[in-house]
């Protein structure tokens, strides 16, 4: 697998990431070992998770992983803080004791002394962001983080953290953000990626396959076997399952027939190859599934096939 610079730090990493929200509640160890070993055979290094997923389970997995089913040096890890649940609720916080308290716990969980890339979760109003960046500057002078990055930030806050990075001497500049993109989702073309762009950070796409919508899984019904199906996730799936999404959909399948390819094929290698992007991060429930992400190695989407679909996803 090919191997991308992240943003314009000597930090590279697969051209395509593994999430791994779903490891320790909807996925198993025997799954997520699958997934890894699978992940690793095809080249790819980096591994994405959060304090976050699962109250820290994905955490927890991936440090009884690490080790066994592959060495540290062999991944890029990265995660994220700012985002815990409390009785079921989403909880934020990113102020500096916060979220270095949760990084320590990130690295007892993950059985590490440090991680590649700590990414903050999630903006909040509740706290300066020159304080939530004075976190991330100490957990790189310690040793605890490589990089360090954003994540869920707008187009004007990601200008405002990176600017405010690169003003003051002796900061950390910011590797990347991470924002949801997809043909389902694209409205981070409008500001965040120009912030990006201009302030050197690589995009890591979340939910790149839209909430696995763009897979097609759903133009007949909803599987039992699907997040859409599942009680953490149906509220995630279902704005997708609309008049607009239902019409980008049918684009992506005729383009995949046309193609010879899988719809799933078709959605990742158009955002993997938008401009700015680094590696989307594709997460799948079962190593079975993670094995079609894989194949996109190779394939490369015709132009008027990108502009057809570029033309019926805009806004």
């Amino acid at each position: 697998m090919q191997q991308r610079a992240v943003g314009s730090t000597g930090l590279k990493v697969s051209r395509l990431g593994l999430g791994t929200m779903t490891w320790g509640r909807d996925t198993d160890e025997h799954e997520a070992r699958d997934q890894l070993i699978a992940f690793a055979e095809a080249g790819g290094t980096l591994l994405d998770t959060a304090a976050g997923y699962g109250d820290g389970a994905s955490e927890e997995l991936i440090g009884t992983l690490l080790g066994d089913v592959l060495g540290r040096d062999e991944v890029v890890l990265a995660t994220k803080a700012g985002i815990s649940r409390r009785t079921g609720e989403r909880v934020t916080n990113t102020s500096r004791g916060h979220l270095l308290t949760s990084l320590d716990a990130s690295l007892k969980r993950l059985r590490v002394d440090h991680v590649d890339l700590w990414q903050v979760h999630v903006w909040t109003d509740d706290t300066p962001v020159e304080e939530t960046l004075t976190a991330l500057d100490l957990a790189v002078s310690s040793g605890r983080a490589s990089y360090i990055g954003i994540s869920n930030y707008s187009g004007w806050q990601t200008a405002q953290a990176a600017t405010w990075q690169r003003a003051v001497p002796g900061r950390s500049t910011l590797a990347s953000t991470q924002v949801e993109y997809s043909l389902l989702s694209r409205g981070v073309e409008h500001e965040v990626l120009p912030a990006a762009a201009a302030l050197g950070l690589g995009v890591l796409p979340w939910s790149p396959l839209g909430r696995g919508v763009l897979t097609g899984k759903y133009r007949t019904g909803t599987p039992s076997d699907s997040r859409a199906a599942s009680p953490h996730f149906s509220g995630f799936v279902n704005p997708y399952l609309d008049e607009r999404g239902r019409g980008i959909v049918e684009a992506v399948v005729r383009a995949a027939e046309g193609l010879g390819w899988t719809p799933l094929e078709v959605a990742l290698v158009w955002v993997r190859d938008r401009p700015g992007v680094t590696a989307p991060i594709v997460g799948a429930r079962t190593a079975a599934q993670l094995q079609g992400a894989l194949g996109i190695e190779e394939l490369a989407l015709p132009r008027e096939i990108v502009d057809a679909l570029d033309d019926v996803s805009g806004d």
